[in-house]
């Protein structure tokens, strides 16, 4: 592969092209930049299992904001929700990549030229600045079911924000953290409406059989998690 492709080690963003002054996510100096091989030599995509079909994915050693990923292994075959910020070749391939938001793309580009894998991002968060120059296949526009994955359009957020379950597992990615009593909406775009939108996410759980909650950086047991869930709410 011959990109030219930068990686932010402070917050794991990827950036396509000509390397910028400064990084678009998180603003910090080019001095803090990797070509992509470099960080591919550095970082390792690490995988923890969750379930027996579920897996984590995080960079060893920690790779800025550390983004996890999670790789299912459905009934048709392998999917990732969100990507890993780091490129490793010898990972074990995927047929789609399914994002909950735009912030971090990862090296979704790359992955999607190494195994000719599809990239599903909604339609409101793929024409951000941050996303546009990643190349997404199917810019979906509400909710929808494939391989088993139920996909639920939240918003809030970010525009298109949008939540996974698989089984008895609920991909939430950064909309609500840490687990535990200082459980918080996540802090950045729209606090109202992040809040707002927080009551359709109840919605789509309530009701459901859950065990287990995949969060950016987390795991957690579903029932403890949804009690902070539903305080943070009543706040």
């Amino acid at each position: 592969m011959h990109h030219q492709q930068w990686v932010c080690i402070v917050c794991g963003y990827n950036m396509i092209g000509e390397m910028p002054d400064v990084c678009p996510f998180c603003g910090v100096g080019h001095d803090k930049f990797l070509t992509w091989d470099e960080a591919e030599q550095t970082y390792r995509v690490t995988p923890y299992q969750v379930n027996e079909f579920v897996t984590q994915l995080k960079s060893v050693p920690r790779l800025g904001l550390e983004h996890a990923a999670y790789r299912i292994e459905t009934e048709d075959g392998a999917v990732w929700i969100d990507c890993p910020s780091a490129f490793n070749r010898d990972l074990e391939p995927v047929q789609t990549i399914y994002f909950t938001h735009k912030d971090f793309m990862g090296a979704s580009n790359q992955y999607r030229e190494l195994w000719g894998a599809k990239v599903y991002l909604h339609v409101l968060d793929s024409e951000h600045s941050l996303a546009k120059l990643f190349p997404v296949d199917r810019r979906f526009t509400g909710d929808f079911v494939e391989h088993g994955i139920e996909a639920f359009h939240i918003g809030g957020h970010t525009p298109g924000f949008t939540i996974y379950i698989y089984n008895e597992v609920l991909f939430i990615c950064d909309y609500a953290f840490p687990p535990g009593g200082k459980m918080r909406f996540n802090p950045f775009g729209v606090q109202d409406e992040t809040r707002d939108r927080a009551l359709r996410i109840r919605e789509v759980i309530s009701g459901r059989t859950l065990e287990i909650v995949c969060g950016y950086n987390y795991i957690a047991e579903f029932g403890s998690w949804w009690r902070n869930f539903e305080h943070l709410l009543a706040r």
